[in-house]
């Protein structure tokens, strides 16, 4: 045998799991698409996450408060996104590291007392 086969002959384990796997995904549409019921509406097809009809004019005016819950989402986001990496070298960067860390989510804390408190979370 040539060095080529014995290379194909590692990868067909992967080869074959491949094909089935395509095959069961292939099967799995053709099945749903013949087997499900499917009965659109207009109450189905509207839109349902941003708030305003997807094909209207693009320069109406639409609610500051979807802007505001990204923009909070993202601030409290990026917390976490903070805390993983202070959380793995916590023994490694001693008392001062944490302190600081408690000072950030100080910060954070009163912000987000002071978002409660305006109502920006409140969604009527």
């Amino acid at each position: 045998m040539s060095e080529l086969q014995n290379i194909l002959l590692d990868y067909l384990p992967v080869i074959i799991f491949l094909g089935i796997a395509l095959a069961l995904c292939a099967a799995f549409l053709l099945a749903s698409s013949v087997l499900a019921p499917s009965k659109p509406d207009p109450e189905k097809l509207s839109a349902y996450e941003c708030g305003f009809e997807a094909f209207d004019d693009a320069r109406l005016k639409f609610d500051v408060r979807f802007y505001l819950v990204a923009i909070l989402f993202i601030i409290f986001d990026l917390e976490v996104a903070f805390l993983f990496p202070w959380a793995v070298s916590l023994g490694a960067i001693g008392v001062m590291g944490f302190w600081s860390m408690v000072v950030f989510l100080g910060v954070l804390t009163v912000g987000f007392i002071y978002e409660w408190r305006s109502g920006a979370l409140e969604w009527e």
